[in-house]
């Protein structure tokens, strides 16, 4: 008696959970700057957390006061006793400048890691010969920190905001500061973005690792430098002319102001004085304004890659 055994398969059931191909790879390749990432957004996170649990007691060491206490203010000596105000301060302005200035680190390593180490030892290539075109391998290099870039950033950014509370100028600087705009407002987000398409046009150029991180920083720094310059000249400017003699708020942005004294100079009351200012009203056009011209330099980069990609290929 004979027994026939068939060997039978069993198909696979379900579908395949996580990130597959092109994906997979890219966070395979570079986990270590994707943990270096997660632990800066969760200290960032509970940072910020932080910061706004304190952040009524730091109001209450920086309120006005007397000695002795009377008409309804505290006396000195309990608001000097309240040392956690500086505390919140320099945490606030920790994580503000931080988020300015994000686009430096972005630049470096898209430029140096994701790129310029990848063409340099061959593994592009190796890529490109398993069925992977070069566009989709720079499509893919760019997509997935893109979306890591603007969801950790905007996080973080909207964090911070939370965390600010009433946006107190004492506490957590004037609107208008170099680092206070950038790292406030979605420019913040945008200057990731550019940092990233910058980094990796350089990575493409110079084909080299260490060269290509150095042009990519170098390049994001301009830009920021330049935009930071010229931030004024964003949006039109108001201008207040009056007689006699005023002063503007501290919300206010001043660029310019003139006074016009009589006979003598510097003594007595002005005939008359003007100043030309940005109001706080002004700051989400002056975000707009900038965070649109980034985006641009962004999209011309990425743009730029794909085209030199595309010439250097047989």
């Amino acid at each position: 008696m004979t027994t026939t055994l068939t060997a039978t398969t069993t198909p696979a059931t379900g579908t395949p959970r996580g990130p597959r191909g092109l994906v997979w790879a890219v966070l395979r390749v570079h986990r270590t700057a994707l943990v270096f990432w997660g632990l800066t957004l969760t200290a960032a996170t509970a940072g910020l957390i932080w910061m706004h649990t304190i952040a009524d007691d730091a109001r209450r060491g920086n309120v006005p006061c007397a000695e002795p206490a009377h008409d309804g203010l505290p006396s000195c000596a309990s608001v000097e006793a309240i040392t956690v105000d500086g505390l919140y301060s320099d945490g606030i302005a920790l994580v503000t400048t931080a988020l300015c200035y994000v686009i430096l680190p972005v630049a470096a390593w898209a430029g140096g890691a994701l790129i310029g180490r990848e063409l340099e030892s061959g593994t592009a290539r190796l890529a490109w010969t398993q069925s992977v075109t070069p566009a989709r391998w720079l499509a893919a290099k760019l997509a997935v920190p893109a979306a890591l870039l603007t969801a950790g950033t905007g996080a973080v950014l909207l964090l911070n905001l939370w965390a600010r509370t009433d946006d107190n100028p004492n506490l957590v600087g004037d609107w208008y500061g170099p680092d206070q705009f950038s790292g406030i407002g979605p420019v913040a987000v945008a200057y990731a973005l550019a940092g990233l398409a910058l980094g990796t046009l350089a990575g493409l150029l110079l084909r080299r690792t260490l060269p290509a991180a150095g042009v990519g920083f170098a390049a994001a720094l301009l830009l920021h430098t330049v935009l930071e310059r010229y931030r004024e000249d964003l949006w039109p400017t108001v201008t207040r002319s009056e007689k006699g003699e005023f002063e503007l708020p501290r919300s206010a942005w001043q660029q310019d102001g003139d006074i016009t004294w009589g006979r003598h100079p510097g003594e007595g009351t002005p005939l008359s004085t003007s100043a030309t200012f940005h109001p706080q009203s002004h700051f989400w056009p002056l975000q707009y304004v900038e965070t649109g011209i980034v985006l641009v330099v962004a999209a011309a980069a990425t743009l730029a890659a794909f085209r030199l990609l595309r010439r250097r290929m047989p």
